[in-house]
């Protein structure tokens, strides 16, 4: 088989000033994306406060750091002041590395947190149907501590306040989300 003319593989070196053919001109040498010391990805692109990715070179929305590590209560406390803050992309972060960090009898309960504010991130870029099943499947696993809650978190009212909250999405799209009417924290 001959090679097609314009073939990347056949034309030789890319001019002067232009990253190699097929490649991402603003990512790492390391397959394309971005890689900590370690060789994990990371994204070191800018993001918006939905945490949607922005032109390298753009400002961006403070970010989270990719190795945040605090105690539950106030990783709660952190991600609560950014939910009030209409910034449910930047718990969803704090969320998940106290989800990382967990022991394994509170990983369900960590993880369904950050997918509620996955949802809720979802919801504001008006994407109904993401939403409302992130917030139900979040809510699935924080369920499963309703019954004695660790730190004091409220599972049995933030799962109550998410059905609605989905069901009000499933009815009249992700604007009629509004915001999460519960606390993280009971009596916080």
């Amino acid at each position: 088989m001959s090679p097609r003319p314009g073939d990347p593989s056949t034309a030789g070196p890319p001019p002067a000033g232009e990253p190699p053919r097929g490649q991402n001109p603003g990512a790492s040498r390391s397959g394309g994306r971005d890689r900590d010391a370690a060789g994990r990805a990371r994204n070191a692109r800018p993001r918006d406060a939905l945490g949607r990715p922005l032109p390298r070179g753009a400002a961006g929305d403070e970010r989270i750091p990719d190795d945040l590590v605090l105690p539950p209560p106030q990783a709660l406390q952190l991600a609560q002041q950014l939910l009030d803050a209409e910034r449910p992309f930047h718990a969803h972060e704090v969320l998940e590395a106290s989800w990382k960090a967990a022991p394994t009898a509170e990983r369900d309960l960590w993880q369904g947190l950050a997918q509620i504010a996955v949802g809720l991130t979802h919801a504001r870029r008006g994407n109904a149907h993401g939403a409302a099943a992130l917030l139900r499947r979040g809510a699935d696993r924080v369920a499963g501590y309703a019954g004695s809650p660790p730190y004091g978190i409220d599972a049995a009212g933030i799962c109550r306040a998410v059905a609605e909250m989905a069901d009000r999405i499933d009815r009249d799209g992700a604007a009629a989300a509004g915001p999460l009417a519960v606390r993280l924290v009971a009596g916080s």
